[in-house]
C-alpha cells in the first residue's frame, strides 16, 4: 500500500485526496499516474518524515516509471536532496548534476550545489589548505551566479558573500 494512503497527518491526507481526484480528471497515462504517486509518497511522507531510505525507494521508483525529463529533474533533485542531508555531498552533486541537465532552470540546485562547494572549501581552510579552498570558494560563486541568475532577489545571503569576497562581477 502506499505510503500516502497510510499516513495519518491531516495535511498529507488532503494533499493525497486533491492529488488523487487531479489524478483522475487531468489526462495522463496510467505510468504517469503511478510515477506521480511514487513521487509523492518520497517527498510528503518519508522525505518529510526523515525516513530516506524509503523515500530513496520512492523516487528511484518514480525515476523508472517517468519520462518526462521536466519531472524526471524533480525527482533527481530530491534524491540530490536526500544524499546532501546525509552528508553524500559527492552523490549529491551527481544529482543535482543530472537534474540540470534536463532543467537548466532550477536555481535551487544551483544553490545546493554552490553550499557543498563552500562547505568543502571551508573545510579546506580548516585543513590549512588555502589554494583548495579558493578553488571550492570560486566553483561556489559560480553556482551561486547562475542561481541569481535565474532568480534575482534570491539568495540574498550568497549575493552579499559575492560582494564581500569580489566574487561577484
Amino acid at each position: 500500500m502506499p505510503r500516502s494512503r497510510i499516513n495519518g497527518n491531516f495535511i498529507d491526507k488532503t494533499f493525497s485526496v486533491v492529488a488523487n481526484i487531479l489524478l483522475q480528471i487531468i489526462p495522463t497515462t496510467s505510468g504517469e499516474k503511478e510515477a506521480f504517486t511514487y513521487y509523492r509518497d518520497g517527498v510528503m511522507s518519508a522525505q518529510s518524515e526523515g525516513n530516506y531510505a524509503e523515500a530513496l525507494q520512492n523516487y528511484y521508483e518514480a525515476m523508472r516509471l517517468e519520462i518526462d525529463p521536466y519531472d524526471r529533474s524533480y525527482i533527481l533533485y530530491n534524491i540530490g536532496l536526500i544524499h546532501t542531508s546525509n552528508g553524500e555531498h559527492t552523490k549529491a552533486l551527481e544529482y543535482y548534476f543530472r537534474a540540470l541537465e534536463r532543467n537548466p532552470f532550477l536555481p535551487q540546485a544551483f544553490n545546493n550545489m554552490a553550499v557543498i562547494c563552500h562547505y568543502r572549501g571551508e573545510q579546506a581552510i580548516r585543513q590549512g589548505d588555502s589554494e583548495i579552498a579558493e578553488a571550492w570558494f570560486d566553483q561556489a560563486a559560480e553556482y551561486w551566479k547562475q542561481a541569481i541568475a535565474l532568480t534575482p532577489g534570491n539568495y540574498i545571503e550568497a549575493h552579499n558573500w559575492l560582494k564581500i569576497t569580489r566574487r561577484f562581477e
